[in-house]
């Protein structure tokens, strides 16, 4: 838990900085794609904000009305973060690129001395103002942040993928329940993919002084924005329905409590995730009938030991014996 919050805080006091960095290289240069990326950066300090909330609420003590615990509040506030970064930085940002394409010459594709008009106010830039050297500026200075945010995430991530012996990021995308650090691993490097996009047509146009190259790159940083908040709305879903574990891992567990002499028959086999490597085991076994009472509660607090060491993120194993 403290090594996703501190994924958290570091993306947090990054996309800050980089939020301001980038809306006034929009105002001095009125960059189609630097508003892009400022709508990018905004969204994604909200969204570490609701991480935040969503860890802190996690961390609340189980009581009666939840037995299991909050930590299903990581999953909850993670899908918002998808829900906003498709709604605000994904839709807005494809929806400008669309405008100042399809508005031609007259869409403002943004030189310095020309105003710019953002919400309800207008920006007039001074005359001497260079806006390329303000936008590669401004578009450095982010990368070096979102590097920054990118190895915490990268490092936690690591961590995880090390402890779980997963083979690499694709399959921890696939099977980690810690959402709060797929999030910020994930919204990191978009960022940095915005960040080049952005270079690329702001080069361009320079190269060729055709401003289409600008906002075309504001469009592609939005529709690539909506394309992984689906894929994190997705991976979101499937722990809020009340994920099992992945079936590899699952069938480990079995073979433990098969392995065991005195189990004749598995009957039922459940697990779940309630919050982030918090998983919860429920099994019905049929144990030799020659065993009494209390020869059963030994091998049942051997099974639950077994299947704990085996798996770390295991919690609580309840164990329902057959007659």
């Amino acid at each position: 838990m403290a090594g996703s919050k501190s994924v958290v805080i570091a993306a947090l006091i990054a996309n800050g900085a980089i939020a301001i960095l980038k809306f006034f290289g929009f105002l001095l240069t009125g960059s189609a794609a630097m508003l892009s990326e400022t709508y990018h950066s905004i969204s994604d300090t909200g969204n570490q904000v609701f991480l935040l909330i969503g860890i802190r609420f996690s961390e609340r003590e189980r009581d009666r009305r939840h037995p299991f615990g909050y930590g299903k509040a990581q999953f909850f506030y993670s899908f918002l973060v998808s829900v906003f970064l498709f709604g605000i930085a994904g839709w807005e940002s494809a929806k400008h690129g669309y405008n100042q394409l399809t508005a031609g010459g007259h869409g403002g594709g943004g030189h310095a001395g020309e105003a710019v008009e953002f919400l309800f106010f207008s920006f007039q830039p001074p005359a001497w103002l260079d806006p390329l050297w303000v936008n590669y500026t401004v578009l450095i200075g982010a990368f070096v942040f979102e590097t920054y945010a990118l190895i915490k995430a990268r490092a936690e991530m690591k961590r995880q993928i090390d402890r779980n012996n997963w083979s690499g990021y694709r399959e921890a995308f696939r099977k980690t329940s810690d959402v709060t650090t797929l999030t910020a691993l994930t919204e990191d490097t978009i960022a940095l993919a915005g960040i080049v996009i952005a270079l690329v047509g702001l080069v361009l146009e320079q190269m060729t002084g055709n401003p289409f190259f600008d906002r075309v790159s504001a469009l592609l940083i939005g529709i690539m924005l909506m394309g992984f908040a689906l894929a994190l709305a997705w991976e979101n879903k499937r722990l809020l329905l009340g994920e099992s574990l992945p079936t590899d891992e699952e069938q480990r567990l079995r073979d433990i409590v098969m392995q065991n002499e005195h189990v004749d028959e598995v009957i039922g086999f459940r697990t779940v995730y309630f919050g982030p490597n918090e998983v919860i085991v429920f099994a019905d076994l049929q144990f030799d009938p020659a065993l009494d009472t209390e020869a059963i509660d030994d091998e049942i607090t051997t099974l639950e030991s077994a299947m704990q060491d085996t798996n770390g993120d295991i919690r609580k194993v309840y164990i329902e014996p057959e007659l």
